[in-house]
């Protein structure tokens, strides 16, 4: 394998790591139907891509720092958040 290829790869995943690490705050009241990144907060569904309606209160889903209020959501303190 090249060094070029190697360096591209390398550049490609620390991209792709970026991405992920930025997108951290669980934003409630953001997430589309079927969209939802995990279980509801009042228990109505255990699982990613369950909300039946768009922007619920109690589904979810991760976006980047510092966005959720700016999107209308809401974040909740772990002392609230359903235990799973």
């Amino acid at each position: 394998m090249k060094k070029s290829q190697v360096l591209m790869g390398a550049a490609l995943a620390a991209a792709m790591l970026s991405g992920v690490a930025q997108a951290n705050d669980k934003c409630f009241g953001v997430a589309a139907a079927g969209k939802n990144d995990c279980a509801s907060a009042n228990g109505s569904h255990a699982c990613a891509g369950m909300a039946t309606q768009d922007n619920a209160k109690e589904d979810w889903k991760y976006v980047a720092n510092g966005t959720c209020a700016k999107m209308g959501g809401k974040m909740m303190s772990k002392e609230k958040m359903p235990k799973m």
